[in-house]
């Protein structure tokens, strides 16, 4: 990847002369079966920039309180272009169209009007849990009835094609406008694309040079996408096999504290049984060289990506039962 980027043919992508950047955008269009896609330093501007071309000031976007452009977005929709979010809550981070129908807002004077619904897949603060393809059909069969936007974070939508079996392509067909990240599960160190019609991806050009994500030489970012588009995507299914080995192997060593949820792509969410468990447990897994987040006060999360060894899920579970035999 990085040979490829020292290779890079590089251009002016403000004015759209990054003949890299172009390969790339036109790449991930075919991919996702759609006419176009912008390059974008982040995911988070790429959710903010599908926010903004579907919604005006005032108006509301429904999605699950988990999902990433509420969570882990500092908001940007509501500080930067007066967008109000409408978080629902579900039993595993799975927004249900039943719920979507019951929050859409009545043509009223008096009240801000539904405009967009978010769904994320997969869908980082439920563990990695898929987003089923039967349940965007049928949102996408309500936003089309009611005429909302639907716009799909995916981030790690490689990861939920790899574990589902669903194309890429397939998933796109069902929203507006989507988006994916090249970082995480692929492996670069920095972009995401934004992708839609080529209307919608025109006017996201000029959103995105309002946010400050115009680039001059970009090529170089954009061939380690190239690099990741073309070698990191079947390879997924490696990390989703060592998730799961992870789990198999933490479930035989920790103890009723803890309960390991089942994984479904490359997360290990660990349910904990109070916030004191999972500070001393972070503190101790550290200690013995296991890096993980706590997304919550009672979960502690543990990811597998293309730089964990063949052994690591196991060098893992031997390193935390150590710990945990130490610990207890």
């Amino acid at each position: 990847m990085r040979q490829a980027m020292a290779r890079a043919e590089v251009g002016d992508d403000v004015f759209g002369e990054d003949p890299t950047v172009r390969r790339l955008e036109q790449r991930a269009a075919e991919l996702c079966g759609r006419e176009a896609a912008l390059l974008v330093p982040s995911g988070t501007m790429a959710n903010l920039i599908g926010l903004a071309l579907h919604c005006q000031r005032g108006d509301e976007v429904i999605l699950e309180r988990r999902t990433h452009s509420f969570s882990h977005e500092v908001g940007g929709g509501a500080a930067l272009f007066g967008i109000l979010f409408h978080p629902l809550e579900s039993a595993d981070g799975r927004l249900l169209p039943e719920q979507v129908e019951e929050a859409i807002r009545p043509v009223d004077v008096h009240q801000p009007r539904t405009r967009l619904v978010v769904v994320e897949n997969s869908i980082n603060l439920a563990g990695g849990l898929l987003y089923p393809f039967e349940l965007l059909r049928r949102l996408r069969q309500l936003t089309r009835q009611r005429g909302l936007g639907l716009h799909l974070d995916g981030a790690r939508i490689f990861n939920a094609a790899v574990a589902s079996g669903v194309e890429p392509a397939t998933w796109a067909a069902q929203v507006d406008t989507l988006s994916f990240c090249l970082s995480k599960g692929l492996g670069c160190p920095v972009g995401s694309l934004f992708v839609g019609d080529r209307e919608q991806v025109d006017q996201a050009r000029w959103l995105r040079k309002m946010l400050g994500g115009g680039m001059r030489q970009a090529g170089i970012i954009a061939a380690a996408g190239l690099y990741a588009l073309e070698h990191n995507i079947a390879r997924l299914a490696e990390d989703h096999a060592r998730a799961r080995e992870l789990a198999a192997g933490l479930r035989q060593c920790l103890d009723e504290r803890f309960r390991v949820q089942p994984v479904e792509t490359n997360m290990v969410l660990i349910h904990t049984d109070s916030a004191a468990t999972t500070e001393t447990t972070l503190a101790s897994w550290r200690r013995a060289g296991v890096l993980a987040l706590a997304p919550s006060p009672t979960t502690i999360r543990l990811v597998t990506h293309l730089d964990i060894p063949a052994a690591g899920a196991r060098q893992a579970v031997e390193r935390i039962s150590r710990a945990t035999r130490e610990q207890g």
